[in-house]
């Protein structure tokens, strides 16, 4: 079930009622069942395999404690069942297809077979979660869980459920068992998240989609020079605001229920002043498990700084791969280690500029970088991505020429022009708030004509300017694909 639909505006307020209208005890079964309707929407079958990551990771860890000899059988279960399920649906056919490449270009006659397999929507997020919870477990940081629907819960919950955040069971599993009597605060907090969340998805994400993103990189031979570099740096706050919507309706939803998920974007292109802060913000729960589950037992940075540049390569390109079966994204993954060990060498304990004019340099260098990593991310394969590479910069040397050939070539039309930049000015000065403070609960401290005034002009603004198909269709969030 999509956020940004109708289906979801009617579920929603239903599961919101049932919560606090039931007692304590039976919360839990209502969420379990509600989660699991909220997911079948899509294609019910694939129910099974939430429901075996469960079972397999319920019974692993309460056997890690019963039967200690068996830890390392017990760990290698869930590693192999969860890491199985992802490799056959997401990688099968992708490692088939580069097998059979390397056959063929050392004149082997083998060709793999392609299996016509559906992507589960949100397998990389519940298997990732999921598997913290064993190795957590495994690494005697985290007692087993004893009740079943509680960790079927923790498991399945529905607002981070398909995308997100990646919750830590030690974070989410007490919550998850705490009764949360209804306030108001936690109610109205949530509802103005999910309200911006709304904004950042169809107002700001869809529109950059719509009008710039979309018809440049899925027409690459009609465009050159500005044209692609003004899509690449659209697409940077296509989807930061389209993943980064999600988990502010995911946040908000669940606020609304007396959970707290944590903060997976902190304005990564506005604020940061390095590729390491860009991580510090940017997907936090995802840099988080990989740093923890990967890169930190790998070694770090405990065993000399030529390896750690390893590890964190070997981080970078297992993160890349967990964001889709295609060599583009290895290679988006790659960058991001060559950019951080850059500048671990060259800047190592150095502090970030003070200077107002080097540290927006710094700003925009980060961003830059960023976003010719995001060409990769985005183009469809590495053909694609090496197209947009080449013709980058085609025209630069009349600059002024360069700029208006794009605008020309993209011409999205006076009025959405001036929604975009709106759109992109409001969202400016709300990250700008809560880098310095929280910006509902600043925007809640106004006057009351005040404050309304903007809710509901915000909520005006995503009715008339958030972006609907026929029939009312919306797009669904750019990381269901992941």
């Amino acid at each position: 079930m999509l956020f940004n639909s109708l289906p979801f505006l009617i579920f929603f307020p239903c599961v919101f009622v049932l919560y606090y209208a039931l007692p304590f005890r039976l919360r839990k079964y209502m969420l379990l069942i509600a989660s699991y309707y909220f997911y079948m929407c899509w294609k019910p079958e694939f129910i099974v395999l939430i429901l075996l990551s469960t079972l397999v990771d319920y019974f692993c860890g309460l056997g890690m404690v019963r039967y200690p000899e068996r830890k390392k059988w017990l760990l290698a279960v869930s590693l192999a069942m969860n890491l199985g399920l992802l490799f056959f649906f997401k990688y099968l056919n992708f490692f088939g297809e580069t097998l059979t490449a390397l056959c063929r270009a050392v004149s082997i006659p083998f060709s793999a077979p392609t299996l016509n397999i559906i992507l589960p929507v949100g397998i990389s997020f519940y298997t990732f979660q999921t598997l913290s919870y064993t190795l957590d477990v495994y690494r005697g940081k985290l007692e087993p869980e004893r009740d079943f629907v509680t960790f079927a819960l923790f498991v399945s919950f529905f607002p981070q459920l398909v995308a997100g955040p990646i919750e830590k069971a030690a974070d989410l599993l007490p919550q998850l068992k705490e009764e949360h009597p209804f306030t108001y605060e936690n109610a109205a907090w949530g509802a103005k998240l999910m309200v911006w969340g709304f904004f950042k998805k169809m107002v700001v994400a869809d529109q950059l989609a719509v009008l710039i993103v979309d018809p440049v990189y899925q027409n690459l031979g009609k465009y050159e020079g500005g044209a692609l570099v003004l899509a690449t740096c659209a697409f940077a706050f296509q989807i930061y605001c389209d993943f980064g919507g999600y988990s502010d309706i995911a946040r908000g939803a669940a606020r609304m229920m007396g959970v707290d998920l944590m903060v997976n974007f902190k304005s990564p292109y506005f604020f940061s002043h390095s590729i390491g802060n860009y991580w510090q913000r940017n997907h936090v729960s995802l840099s988080r498990w990989f740093t923890e589950y990967v890169y930190i037992p790998l070694g770090g940075s405990r065993k000399g700084r030529v390896k750690q540049y390893w590890f964190t390569t070997v981080t970078f390109f297992l993160s890349g791969l967990w964001h889709g079966a295609e060599w583009s994204f290895v290679v988006w993954g790659l960058l991001q280690a060559v950019y951080l060990n850059l500048e671990r060498a060259f800047h190592r304990g150095k502090e970030p500029p003070k200077s107002p004019p080097l540290h927006l340099l710094a700003i925009v260098t980060t961003f830059a970088l960023s976003c010719f990593s995001l060409i990769f991310f985005r183009a469809a394969n590495i053909e694609e991505a090496l197209y947009v590479v080449r013709h980058l910069l085609w025209g630069i040397g009349s600059p002024a020429l360069y700029v208006k050939t794009a605008l020309s070539a993209l011409n999205p039309g006076m009025i959405e022009t001036a929604v975009l930049a709106g759109a992109l000015l409001l969202l400016f000065l709300f990250d700008l708030a809560d880098e310095r403070t929280d910006a509902i609960a600043m925007v809640s401290r106004w006057p009351v004509a005040i404050r309304w005034a903007c809710y509901l002009g915000l909520v005006m603004i995503v009715l008339v300017f958030g972006v609907y198909g026929p029939g009312y269709d919306v797009k669904a969030f750019t990381y269901f694909q992941f």
